[in-house]
């Protein structure tokens, strides 16, 4: 690959990464195109990504092959191998020569060797001492990654992480806006259906409030529904309030 391909692959990956942050974007797809742009840029043959579940364990949101895929999910099975180990440290593992390592991981060796690795480089995904994953980098040719790859690796890694950041955080607030915004919207029809049961019934709306709390109770139902269903008409929670032994659901 010559220099002025790499440095343009670079370049537009950078440009690709940096788009992410202020646009909508499948974090999937996003996944994908990186590890696979990764292995072209730093001449590996194949590549997986490792992402932390809300479990707290790794698990396989991407890869170029299902080799890779093969060998990343064994090693997620047998809990050991160089991709972890990067997980759980938090820094770069450079494996030149998977087979010299097969006292370290013996079951890891073995799979990566019958799918044709020789070598393996694991790469974080952190930001500032939170780690959520690890990208990993396999070659079908001995030699550790240089100093120059490896610090690419980390850079594309690293702006990558920032992105799937963001996109977690957004869409935690998007549940929490959501949520206040039921709360809120619950709240008006509640008040709705206490005026109708007030009206309809001659009570005060503390009195159309607890007679429809009543209702919700005792038949286990949830009172946001018990509301919608006063408000349509659907049933009449003040007449069985002023008539206990009633059961009256209008059509």
């Amino acid at each position: 690959m010559t220099t002025e391909t790499r440095e343009s692959k670079l370049s537009s990956a950078f440009v690709k990464l940096a788009d992410s942050l202020v646009t909508d974007f499948d974090v999937i797809d996003l996944l994908h195109w990186l590890v696979q742009e990764c292995t072209d840029i730093l001449d590996t043959q194949a590549g997986g990504l490792m992402l932390v579940n809300p479990a707290g364990s790794l698990e396989l949101v991407a890869s170029t092959s299902e080799d890779v895929e093969l060998v990343e999910v064994f090693q997620l099975a047998a809990g050991d191998g160089p991709c972890l180990d990067c997980f759980r440290t938090g820094t770069a593992v450079t494996v030149g020569d998977i087979e010299a390592e097969s006292v370290r991981w013996p079951a890891f060796c073995v799979e990566a060797l019958r799918f044709g690795f020789r070598s393996v480089h694991a790469t974080p995904l952190r930001l500032r001492g939170q780690i959520i994953g690890t990208m990993n980098l396999f070659s079908h040719y001995t030699g550790a990654l240089i100093d120059t790859d490896i610090s690419v690796a980390q850079a594309l890694a690293d702006v990558a992480t920032i992105g799937i950041l963001q996109e977690r955080s957004a869409r935690s607030a998007q549940i929490v806006t959501e949520q206040l915004q039921r709360a809120l919207d619950s709240r008006i029809l509640l008040e709705q259906a206490k005026g109708v049961i007030a009206a309809t019934a001659g009570l005060s709306m503390s009195d159309a409030f607890v007679a429809m709390r009543s209702y919700a109770r005792n038949r286990s139902v949830p009172l946001r529904q018990v509301a919608d269903d006063v408000i349509a008409r659907r049933i009449d929670v003040g007449y069985q309030n002023t008539h206990p032994a009633a059961e009256l659901d209008l059509p």
